[in-house]
């Protein structure tokens, strides 16, 4: 009896010292771990060359993981389960001061306001311009790129100075998108400055320096052949303007792949006109070959629900206006659900 009443304590001691363990583990995954996700399912009709074609699709379904490995270090992880299924980002920093943070893995490309900027805050159910999309090599709108989502591999230096006057930041970059080793021996300079002066005031540049290697044929650039170097660069200048009712944000923006020039500008406004409503528009303007013309004016107008915190419903018209093609409507309803 003695024996089994020892068997019992211990193991009930065991039982004890585990369910502690258990809870201490649950209790650091907590401290340490943040998960969050959004999904952004959409409905478009789309009349261009006659087509009237139309369609339901799930355009982004989003899990972001950030660990936190101690107070100065830590990692982060994105994958889409949507369409492709693909990891988006993956890297790991280290803050050193609030002046210096050095990142390194897969991310966005500091390039523009808005490739930086998530889809979850971005005005646009397309989200960005026709000339960030290119540039940046978004949605694969440039063929000699390819579409990466606007995110590449390397190694990056980030920081705020004097109390958040001036945010800047220096990338070296493989210039071949997510997911791909470096198609050549040269690296892309990425950099980009942002200064506030006011408040209510932001004004700022960035740019790209470096050579790709095609992954395609451009029907915009026929002298560059399927793997072949190419010099890629690209900048941009512009201002944001943050008043309580009103957001507006601009950039100029030029590119040259080769020896095609490209330009684009853009200005997009957001009234909040409700505190759960929002109205939208936007003036969009590309031209990927300056001496082709090859250029297109996007005039978009639209509405956005705030229906719970983080959580909207948007509506949106878009007047496709092409230089070298017939104009073209594009009508889309979106449903943005985050946790």
């Amino acid at each position: 009896m003695l024996l089994i009443l020892g068997t019992s304590l211990v193991a009930a001691q065991e039982k004890t010292q585990s369910k502690n363990n258990l809870n201490n583990v649950v209790n650091t995954l907590k401290d340490r771990l943040t998960l969050e996700g959004y999904a952004q399912v959409a409905y478009s009709y789309d009349d261009t060359e006659g087509a009237k074609a139309n369609t339901f699709e799930v355009k982004r379904a989003i899990l972001m993981v950030r660990g936190k490995i101690t107070d100065k270090w830590s990692c982060y992880f994105m994958y889409n389960f949507a369409n492709t299924s693909r990891v988006l980002e993956a890297y790991t920093e280290y803050k050193f001061l609030p002046e210096l943070t050095v990142r390194i893995g897969e991310f966005k490309t500091m390039f523009s306001f808005e490739n930086p900027m998530s889809p979850c805050s971005l005005e646009l159910i397309n989200c960005n311009s026709q000339a960030v999309n290119y540039l940046a090599g978004y949605d694969g709108s440039d063929p000699l790129y390819g579409s990466h989502t606007g995110r590449d591999l390397g190694l990056m230096v980030y920081g705020d100075l004097f109390d958040k006057l001036i945010t800047y930041h220096v990338a070296l970059m493989n210039g071949q998108g997510i997911n791909r080793k470096d198609g050549n021996n040269q690296k892309d300079i990425v950099g980009s400055l942002l200064v506030n002066p006011l408040s209510w005031l932001s004004v700022g540049g960035s740019f790209i320096k470096g050579k790709g290697c095609a992954v395609a044929t451009s029907a915009m650039n026929p002298d560059i052949a399927v793997g072949q170097n190419y010099d890629r660069n690209r900048w941009a200048a512009g201002f944001k303007l943050h008043f309580k009712p009103i957001d507006v944000r601009s950039e100029y923006l030029q590119g040259k792949d080769g020896h095609v020039k490209s330009e684009g500008y853009y200005l997009t406004l957001s009234a909040h006109v409700l505190p759960k409503f929002d109205i939208i528009a936007s003036y969009d303007y590309f031209n990927r070959n300056k001496t082709l013309k090859d250029k297109q004016t996007n005039y978009v107008a639209g509405v956005q629900w705030w229906f719970y915190p983080k959580c909207r419903l948007q509506l949106q018209y878009t007047y496709r206006n092409p230089h070298l093609r017939e104009a073209s409507n594009l009508l889309q309803a979106q449903v943005q659900v985050r946790f």
